[in-house]
């Protein structure tokens, strides 16, 4: 019995971890790499850009975001080139 909470333990933490690098690299290359703070508002990275549609109000799934990253949607183009699958 403490084998298995033992690794239920292990394996709750490690998805923990495991969110917060991808909300880290998230982040960074939101703010950084792909700046897209300049045309879209979201803010939990304090940015209120406004060429793009405001992220706080579209609740789009991972899908679509998925999609207009690679392949670019209406004036935005696709970053396929400019970010790996994983900043995708």
């Amino acid at each position: 019995m403490k084998k298995i909470i033992l690794i239920l333990l292990i394996i709750l933490f490690n998805k923990n971890s495991f969110a917060e690098d991808k909300m880290k690299l998230g982040m960074e290359v939101y703010k950084n790499k792909a700046m897209c703070g300049t045309c879209h508002t979201l803010q939990t990275a304090q940015s209120i850009g406004d060429i793009g549609p405001n992220f706080d109000m579209l609740k789009s799934q991972i899908a679509q975001i998925v999609n207009a990253a690679k392949n670019g949607i209406g004036v935005m183009p696709s970053w396929s080139d400019v970010l790996t699958i994983e900043e995708i």
